[in-house]
Parts: structure tokens; C-alpha cells; sequence
């Protein structure tokens, strides 16, 4: 596993002083309670790889064992964490792989707007390219300094810390480069296709034109 070797801290993701330390609607969680849907999967080292695939520039797809994904570049984020649920965890220090690395070492085509991250079960989560590829996205396999639980998305979730938590899908197994947008598991099934917390979207009725996938 690898070791830090940069940490960022600061101002919270807001990116603005003057707004307040939780955003709208939220309430402050002590602890990290656990949610997901479905069951735990079991991790099988022996089996695991992230791929990166879809619209690639050289039209490749790229493969890492786990062995060789978590030997990658370690860097370290202090940011929070916010639940559509409407908790929040303040101040967290996740670890891990920048998303920005595999953007280096698999580049998208010029085309690409959008992602769709995959995770165990056929679960996913789409994001903008530029969320995807904002300072702080994170490929997180460490909290606090410590190892992630089973529970909490071991051996690697998603953190998009400007963004809803389900936008960082536990149990993450590959990225999709996208030419065009389309919904992931959640935002199918009623939720916001942006997920900005700070504007609370929450639900896909509070979508604004040009927030959704084309029809």
C-alpha cells in the first residue's frame, strides 16, 4: 500500500469564506455512519483490477492489478463528507490516488465530457469530467490514516468532496470516458445529476436545464 507523500488542507471545499461550514439542510455527524445499498463484497486481491475504458485517447483500455494501483503516486486531502441523507462529516483526511493520476497515465480522448465511475455489482455514478478531475477527487483508500473498512468501501472508494457522497461510489472498479452524459445507478432512480451540496440538489425534480442528460 502506498505511503503519503503530499497533504492539502484549507478552506473547505465551498472554496468561499463566507458561506457557512455546513451546507444547506445538513446536520453535523459524529462518527461515519455506515450506508450503502445491497450487501459487502468480499475482496479477492487475486481478482481485483480498475480498469479505465471507453472513449481513451489511443482508444485503448487500461488495466491495473491491485497491486499495482495502490502502488501508485500516495497523496493525502483533509476534506468533508456529505450525505444526501443530510449528514455531514467534517474535516476527514482521506488517502489515496489522485483521480487526476489516471487521467495522466490514461488519457481521455479530446471528446470526452463526462465519466461514469464502476463500482461492484454493476453499481455506478456519473460526473462531469471537470468534477472528476477537480484538485481533490480522490481514489481514497485510507481514512484517518488507517486502512478503509469492508463497510465503508475497502479496497478503494471515490471521493468527490465538492460533491454528494453517493458521487463517490464505494467498492470502485473502473472508469468510463463518455462522450455524452447519461445518469448513473442513483441519479436512474430519482436523484440530482449534479449533486451539488452547497445548492442542495438533491433530487432530479430539482434539475435545472442543461443539468441532465440529454433526452
Amino acid at each position: 500500500m502506498g505511503q503519503p507523500v503530499e497533504r492539502e488542507s484549507g478552506a473547505r471545499e465551498s472554496g468561499a469564506a463566507a458561506q457557512p461550514e455546513l451546507p444547506p439542510g445538513q446536520r453535523l455527524q459524529r462518527g461515519w455512519p455506515v450506508t450503502h445499498y445491497g450487501p459487502v463484497p468480499k475482496f479477492r486481491p487475486e481478482r481485483w483490477e480498475f480498469r479505465v475504458f471507453g472513449a481513451t485517447a489511443d482508444g485503448e483500455k487500461r488495466c491495473w492489478t491491485h497491486e499495482e494501483f495502490t502502488a501508485l503516486p500516495y497523496t493525502s486531502v483533509v476534506a468533508d463528507l456529505h450525505c444526501v441523507t443530510k449528514f455531514s462529516m467534517l474535516g476527514a483526511e482521506w488517502g489515496g490516488i489522485p483521480a487526476r493520476t489516471v487521467l495522466e497515465l490514461a488519457p481521455p480522448a479530446p471528446t470526452v465530457t463526462h465519466v461514469m465511475v464502476w463500482a461492484e455489482y454493476g453499481f455506478s455514478s456519473n460526473l462531469r469530467l471537470a468534477d472528476f478531475a477537480a484538485d481533490r477527487t480522490l481514489f481514497a483508500t485510507h481514512k484517518d490514516g488507517e486502512l478503509l473498512t469492508a463497510e465503508h468501501g475497502f479496497p478503494l472508494r471515490l471521493v468527490v468532496p465538492h460533491l454528494y457522497a453517493w458521487k463517490g461510489p464505494k467498492w470502485v472498479r473502473g472508469v468510463e470516458y463518455m462522450t455524452a452524459d447519461r445518469r448513473g445507478f442513483w441519479e436512474e432512480r430519482g436523484y440530482h445529476n449534479i449533486g451539488d451540496p452547497w445548492k442542495e440538489q438533491r433530487y432530479s425534480y430539482q434539475e435545472e436545464p442543461g443539468e441532465g442528460p440529454e433526452l
